[in-house]
Order: structure tokens, then sequence, then C-alpha cells
């Protein structure tokens, strides 16, 4: 979900590593979802997302790394490069880790302000959140929770 054609599908960078925008990336998103036929296909789409994410090694999978709410365990650690927010998670699980690689196709390599201006709309337009269990919804907006929270803190501003 990268700016420019040119982009290499094992990075998902392009020669300027500029990502596309979030609205654009939850389009592409939507559109990828819509052409699954019903919810046992969206859940290995989702489960086969979460094959794309790096993981953690057993030293980042710490209580700071954490994220609280999760039904599952979810680690996430972010890096500020360039004023881009770059994340990197591991779950327990095959369907925590799906929802955190959505998280991540979504936001990562954003800057920390369009992180916290952009909305996240994605799971509702694909009926995630209708199909999801209380705990795993709680686990998504604690998710995002955290994503805007280190965003937050990139900006220096731990209110938000």
């Amino acid at each position: 979900m990268w700016i420019n054609d040119d982009s290499n599908a094992s990075t998902g960078l392009n020669m300027m590593n500029i990502p596309a925008s979030i609205p654009d990336i939850q389009d592409q998103l939507a559109a990828d979802f819509e052409f699954l036929d019903d919810w046992e296909e969206r859940y290995a789409y989702l489960m086969d997302l979460g094959k794309d994410v790096r993981g953690l090694s057993q030293e980042e999978k710490t209580l700071d790394n954490l994220i609280k709410g999760c039904q599952s365990r979810v680690w996430l650690t972010t890096r500020l490069e360039n004023n881009r927010l770059w994340m990197y998670a591991d779950s327990d699980t095959f369907i925590a880790r799906g929802i955190i690689a959505l998280l991540i196709r979504v936001f990562n390599g954003q800057t920390p302000a369009d992180i916290l201006s952009e909305p996240f709309d994605l799971p509702e337009r694909i009926g995630l959140t209708a199909h999801l269990s209380p705990g795993r919804a709680n686990g998504l907006a604690g998710m995002l929770a955290r994503i805007r929270y280190d965003a937050a803190v990139a900006l220096g501003d731990r209110k938000n």
C-alpha cells in the first residue's frame, strides 16, 4: 500500500519510502475484502495478513510492549524514523495477529500527526466489527488506542 508502482512487494517500500495515505490504504483493503464471499473466507484472509507480520523476539515480548485490553496476548513496538512511525508486532493467536496486521497495513510508515487525525473506519466498512466477539472487539480497540498513544508520544503529547 505504497505510492509509486515501483514498490517492492517484500518490504512494502517504494523508491521514496512514502506510504499511500491512510484513507487510500483503507479503501484498497476494503476493496480486497469485498472480493471475498463470506466470513469464513474473510477470516482466512485476515489470518493470511498476519503471516506478513515480522514478529518480535522473545526479548521484545515484554509487559511494556503487551497491548492492554486484548483477549489474546499482542505485543507492539514502534520506532520513529524521519517523522514516520514504524510498527512491529506479534501475537499468540492467528486472529489477533491478523487484526494487528490489518492495523499495521493502515498505519505503518505514516506520520504521527496523520495517525492521530485520520479516522479508522475500516472494521465497520468490511463488517469486521459485527463479526468479532466482545473480547476481540475490545482487543481491536486496545490495539488502535496503543498505536495512537505511541503516535502521540512521538509527537511529545502524552495526553492523546
